[in-house]
């Protein structure tokens, strides 16, 4: 595992989005799994600048995102599909073809987990997995709990992750209380992961989950135990 720890937001993104562009260019045909919420926007921000520079072609990239909210339109502003619409893949040049979410608006949504993590084992596995994490350390979906839930379910959110996507709707009741979400077995599969993490209020989590023992109450602590992972923090 290596730690890099940077004083500005827009370095580590820059950073990242290097790794990222790294990646691609070394693998055009990569698979990337993406991630949503505030932390990697400076990273599609980067990434559509050195597409639109012409240093970056994602014309043979697939991409996976880690969940969607259960029962969320995907025309919605706060669906993750609309997210990742918005700031990165309208304005770049991946296949629609080659983009999945989670249908979150399945009739069976168990059978859309399943149909889920075919269809990455389908695409080879992913080459490189995104990730933030709470404040709880989830990371995805993946809520504190007695085990590291395997594949990609549906799962009830815990409360401080309701309490902090609060903001983002106009009352209370809108907020989603169940997603579907990438397992933690999933997102170990990933060849290489990077995580990213900016923000006083986030020093203590990555403490906890990057020295810390590996436990189910701090998901995010599964990552000492894969073979290559970089964490980018900062404050």
């Amino acid at each position: 595992m290596r730690t890099l720890y940077f004083e500005s937001y827009d370095r580590m993104s820059k950073y990242a989005a290097d790794m990222i562009a790294a990646q691609i260019r070394q693998k055009p045909d990569s698979v990337l799994g993406l991630a949503t919420g505030s932390s990697p926007l400076g990273i599609y921000r980067e990434l559509i600048g050195l597409y639109e520079s012409g240093q970056l072609d994602f014309s043979q990239v697939t991409t996976f995102n880690l969940d969607e909210y259960c029962g969320m339109d995907y025309r919605n502003e706060q669906s993750y599909h609309y997210y990742m619409q918005e700031n990165l893949f309208s304005k770049i040049n991946v296949p629609a073809s080659n983009i999945h979410l989670p249908d979150a608006a399945a009739a069976d949504p168990d059978a859309e987990c399943l149909s889920y993590e075919r269809s990455i084992e389908q695409a080879g596995g992913i080459d490189l997995q995104l990730l933030g994490i709470g404040h709880d350390g989830h990371i995805g979906f993946n809520e504190p709990d007695s085990h590291f839930p395997a594949i990609t379910h549906r799962t009830m959110l815990a409360e401080p992750t309701i309490q902090a996507n609060r903001r983002f709707f106009a009352s209370q009741d809108q907020v989603p209380k169940e997603a579907l979400t990438m397992g933690i077995g999933t997102i170990m599969k990933a060849r290489k992961i990077l995580l990213i993490a900016f923000g006083a209020d986030k020093e203590e989590i990555v403490r906890q989950a990057f020295t810390g023992p590996v436990v189910p109450a701090v998901p995010a602590s599964v990552l000492q135990l894969h073979p290559d992972v970089t964490v980018l923090y900062g404050k």
